[in-house]
């Protein structure tokens, strides 16, 4: 009998120390291929996935994929969490502003590249949570739109016609900019001087370690493939394993892979911990902060982000 063909899957997702072996052919599966489309920078992946479901496999922000699905997009997530990050060093203030520490963001225009932009989200949570910020006495000033174009965000956000926040910053048009980007200027300083430290002190109390973006499946996709999800849990789990002793070594020396290990320390072990339970606090804080924020309309179950069968699965 002649043997079916294993179906290949259109796949988008970044090129990171831990994504090499799937990319380059190392790791593979008897179950099915791997087309990878290259994409940069990143978030072009999120878009086209929410605008069009482009492909079968992709890399999503956190935001963008709970927001998506808010608004009926067909993919679900896997407990694989591609990127982390801590977020107090993102937030840049103008010199002339008079902002000092976060209290002093009330009354003030605060830049970001979009509203349901997942640094953004993590951040004003933060402010919100652990400095007592109120984030509606805050006006957001958006450089960009959402990659969910039917999102309506809250009435104190505000869109600009300059799509640069390193520029606005610097001319005085907002007061303060998350993640807007490198700037080379004296003018503009960070709202928390000792941000490490504060990370540190932050996941210490907490317990949280930020996801920044995760892997999704189109939903299609699974119900063509059985076993799918799980598979590619594996797939991606190895590639990890075998990234892991490379980092810790040294041997794995970018910019990306130093940012890890600097993350290591801070959460004092694995700096890329896959898995649902192992992020259950981090999901449970994440969605209440999307919805006190207004990017998802009510709390849901962390369990509902992802495909059933992969979330016992380590």
């Amino acid at each position: 009998m002649e043997q079916k063909p294993s179906p290949v899957l259109r796949t988008a997702i970044g090129n990171y120390g831990h994504t090499t072996a799937l990319k380059d052919g190392t790791i593979a599966s008897p179950m099915f291929g791997l087309e990878h489309v290259e994409i940069s920078p990143v978030p072009m992946i999120f878009r086209r996935m929410v605008r069009g479901l482009e492909f079968d496999v992709a890399e999503m922000a956190l935001a963008t994929c709970l927001c998506a699905r808010a608004h009926g997009r067909r993919f679900t997530g896997i407990p694989i969490f591609l990127t982390r990050a801590f977020y107090h060093g993102e937030l840049l203030c103008h010199r002339r502003s008079g902002i000092r520490e976060p209290r002093d963001l009330e009354g003030r225009k605060v830049g970001v590249r979009s509203y349901t932009l997942t640094p953004g989200v993590w951040t004003r949570g933060i402010l919100a949570a652990e400095y007592g910020v109120d984030l509606d006495a805050v006006t957001w000033v958006l450089s960009g739109d959402e990659h969910v174009q039917e999102y309506v965000a809250p009435a104190n956000v505000v869109s600009s016609p300059n799509n640069d926040l390193v520029s606005m910053l610097l001319a005085g048009e907002i007061d303060a900019a998350i993640a807007p980007g490198p700037v080379d200027s004296p003018d503009i300083q960070p709202l928390f001087a000792e941000a490490r430290h504060a990370d540190d002190a932050w996941h210490r109390k907490t317990g949280i370690y930020p996801i920044s973006h995760l892997l999704v499946v189109k939903d299609a996709a699974l119900a063509s493939h059985p076993g799918l999800a799980t598979e590619l849990f594996h797939l991606f789990n190895e590639a990890r394993s075998q990234f892991l002793p490379r980092l810790r070594s040294g041997t794995a020396s970018d910019a990306g892979d130093r940012s890890l290990r600097e993350m290591a320390r801070t959460v004092g072990g694995d700096p890329l911990p896959y898995g649902f339970e192992s992020s259950r606090k981090t999901l449970e804080t994440f969605i209440r902060f999307n919805v006190d924020q207004k990017v998802i309309p009510q709390v849901i179950a962390p369990e509902d982000l992802f495909v059933p069968e992969t979330l016992a699965l380590v």
